[in-house]
């Protein structure tokens, strides 16, 4: 009998271990894709997009509701039941309505309503029950037609795959004229080239002026006949040029029957198109599509995992991983051409022609986060950065689409370059101080003004933006100055590094605010700290206040000391609107003055442990990482602003951000999670991890570096790369200490 026991409690012991070690084969085999959810942010003031794409695409095949407006500035809002179709760009997170490039829509004769609201295209209803998004996949159910409509994506091209009803007049439409909000074609191209393949063109102008996108679309099915509609009149022709073109593909179906339709595009030419199809798209196999996209995006969420008990976090943790990664954009075609910021057709030769350059929204956390993990891009980054000041002999403010928007202020890409250059990324260093030069010596955007004055004086006029225009090129000037003693460029060091002190030329001791200043250097009248005037760039004077990055112990002395410059910062978080306050609409995550939805407050939080009490930065981070970010669609409570915003999150929830983004340090917060391990290239590894972690333990009593304490409120990259581990002891009261924090004027 005791035998027979035995024996039962070893099978029990060998079941038991099979089991458990089951469970770690499946954690550590688990999909981190099925975390993401891309519909945060498609409701509220996100501005984000559920569709298709890959990591850093030129495609991004999205729905389109058809209707414009703010809240379909990325072509969808969640709150809406209708689809006008699936286009093939789409901007994420922005304030600008542009793209929607080449719309595609399948329809049957089961239904054939037309409305005024989306100008008269067809439309279908829809069910958030029969949607679904993941990485690299859309589909929804089309319920007025009963079609079924899928997306997925490579790099450059779009996949779509229609499974239809039976019917004698199922249709593929195919809209050029098509377009929303500030987006307009001015010329556009189609031409039928056999009875499965069309080919064509569309330029618009709009945001970016002057945008082109050639094509070429293959049918898994050829068509039986088509119709070609000439602005909105249908002609008989195979090709047509117009400001508006369209083609209708007509087709009998039988019941479930899928037809799949594949995309190539290009910003250069229609060979360029054919290009993408045939490296990246040659067959119609619609599922081997999704499953490679599914695989590169479950690549990229590897290089970092987190370990949390909350599904939640975790799904915004990976969403905001996703997020990060759909800006900047691909801009060359497989043959290198591209349309370039000169309006010519430019080959980028060596490298991978990037666009959609937020910069004055990503150079703060989106830049500092691509070095820890793109590494591998950063370089092409930066080199579509200098082939843009080539092309233009300035740097892109706002680039998209081969176009310069000058939209927003600064020159920031400056920071990111000056940041690669300091972080060892490989570039022509000399080429890129040229460029940081000019677009810091240019007579454009009232910069020369501020080199001779020390300020920009200020117009009355929407847009003047004049206070915030001092203190952010005088960072700028900051980071150029740094550049330039590296490369012992000594005079241009001194020069720069005086401008980047201007941002004391706007300080008013007596309300101890920056102002706006008119041409004689007098304050303008009439100062309301809490007024959104012209002067402030979408913000007020409060939330310009804190932008000195460059020389926060300056910033300190300025505002009167420590004790000073601690009660003005709890006076930022509790100074609360007022009920009959006019707050724009970029101000957004208000607490107290703090507005979490717009970029110039994002660091603001961290400036405590420049004054010993961390604790105050480890409360607030953890307040706007839980209470701001949602699973949910409305879980932005501003513009993603294409990748800023979830890059902020992905710093902050790891325990560290970088308040000066061009220095190479990151001051340092509390973790959200138990543990994050971040893998970096090389096969090394950096593991944040914590002691007495829950919940209600926020604080840190006090953080180790590779098992040495650390004295210092900040991390540098060159610990982070070399991999290690960095551990926080967590803690349920504050713990305040003056810790070494990172001095001006110096690259760590």
């Amino acid at each position: 009998m005791k035998l027979k026991f035995l024996g039962i409690a070893v099978l029990m012991m060998i079941f038991s271990c099979k089991t458990e070690e089951t469970e770690v084969s499946k954690k550590s085999e688990e999909k981190l894709t099925q975390f993401v959810n891309p519909f945060i942010g498609t409701d509220g003031p996100g501005n984000t997009y559920p569709g298709a794409t890959t990591p850093y695409g030129m495609v991004q095949l999205s729905p389109d509701i058809g209707i414009g407006g703010w809240d379909r500035i990325a072509g969808y809002f969640y709150q809406d039941s209708i689809i006008s179709g699936f286009s093939h760009m789409h901007l994420t997170g922005t304030g600008a309505g542009d793209l929607y490039d080449i719309l595609v829509m399948p329809t049957n004769s089961k239904f054939s309503e037309r409305i005024p609201e989306n100008n008269h295209k067809p439309f279908s209803k829809f069910s958030h029950e029969e949607e679904e998004a993941s990485p690299g996949y859309y589909s929804v159910q089309l319920l007025d037609y009963d079609i079924k409509a899928e997306l997925t994506a490579t790099p450059r091209t779009g996949i779509q795959r229609f499974t239809f009803p039976k019917d004698s007049l199922s249709q593929i439409h195919v809209d050029l004229g098509y377009a929303l909000n500030w987006d307009k074609a001015t010329d556009t191209h189609i031409k039928v080239v056999n009875d499965s393949v069309i080919e064509g063109y569309r330029k618009s102008t709009g945001w970016a002026k002057d945008q082109r996108v050639y094509f070429v679309m293959k049918f898994s099915k050829a068509f039986q006949d088509f119709e070609i509609l000439k602005n909105d009149e249908v002609i008989s022709a195979k090709e047509i040029t117009a400001e508006k073109t369209k083609i209708i593909l007509n087709y009998k179906t039988t019941s479930e029957e899928q037809i799949v339709v594949k995309t190539g595009v290009s910003s250069a030419n229609v060979e360029g198109a054919y290009a993408s199809l045939e490296t990246e798209a040659k067959d119609f196999n619609f599922d081997n599509y999704r499953k490679k996209a599914n695989e590169t995006w479950e690549s990229e969420l590897q290089k970092i995992k987190i370990k949390t008990s909350n599904s939640d976090q975790k799904s915004v943790f990976y969403t905001m991983m996703y997020q990060s990664m759909l800006a900047p954009t691909l801009l060359s075609d497989p043959n290198g051409n591209y349309k370039g910021a000169n309006d010519s057709i430019e080959n980028a030769s060596g490298f991978k022609r990037y666009d959609t350059f937020s910069l004055w929204d990503t150079f703060r956390a989106a830049h500092p986060l691509y070095t820890i993990i793109q590494q591998e891009r950063v370089p092409d980054f930066i080199k579509s950065m200098l082939a843009h000041y080539k092309e233009t002999g300035l740097l892109p403010v706002w680039s998209m689409q081969g176009n310069e928007t000058n939209m927003m202020l600064g020159y920031h890409s400056v920071p990111v370059i000056v940041d690669a250059y300091f972080k060892g990324f490989d570039f022509d260093a000399e080429l890129a101080y040229e460029a940081c030069k000019a677009s810091a010596m240019t007579s454009t955007r009232k910069i020369h003004v501020f080199a001779e004055k020390g300020y920009v004086p200020a117009e009355d006029k929407e847009g003047d933006w004049s206070v915030s225009k001092t203190l952010e090129y005088a960072y700028d000037d900051w980071c150029i100055a740094m550049f330039a003693k590296d490369l012992r460029k000594e005079d241009d060091y001194q020069y720069f590094l005086e401008r980047s002190g201007y941002w004391k030329n706007t300080y008013d001791s007596k309300t101890s605010f920056f102002r706006a200043k008119d041409e004689n250097g007098e304050f303008i009248e009439g100062f309301n700290s809490k007024e959104y005037s012209n002067y402030f760039s979408e913000s007020n004077a409060w939330q310009y206040y804190w932008f000195v990055p460059q020389d926060i112990p300056g910033l300190i002395e300025t505002t009167g000391g420590e004790e000073r410059f601690t009660q003005k910062l709890d006076s930022m978080f509790s100074f609360n609107p007022a009920a009959d306050d006019k707050l724009p609409i970029f101000s957004t995550g208000m607490i107290g003055q703090y507005a979490h939805g717009n970029e110039p407050s994002h660091h603001v939080a961290y400036l405590y442990d420049y004054v010993g009490k961390a604790s105050e930065t480890q409360k607030l981070v953890r307040k706007i990482m839980t209470e701001q970010y949602k699973n949910e669609p409305n879980g932005h409570c501003g513009n993603e602003d294409c990748g800023q915003m979830s890059s902020w999150y992905i710093f902050s929830s790891m325990g560290f951000y970088p308040v000066n983004a061009a220095q190479g340090t990151y001051m340092l917060g509390a973790p959200l999670f138990e543990s994050v391990e971040i893998n970096l290239p090389g096969g090394k590894k950096f593991s944040i991890k914590t002691s007495n972690f829950a919940e209600d333990n926020q604080f840190v009593a006090k953080v180790k570096l590779n098992g040495k304490e650390l004295n210092r409120a900040y991390i540098t990259h060159k610990e982070i790369i070399a991999g290690g581990e960095l551990l926080f002891e967590m803690s349920s009261e504050p713990v305040d200490r003056i810790l070494e924090t990172p001095q001006p004027n110096t690259i760590y």
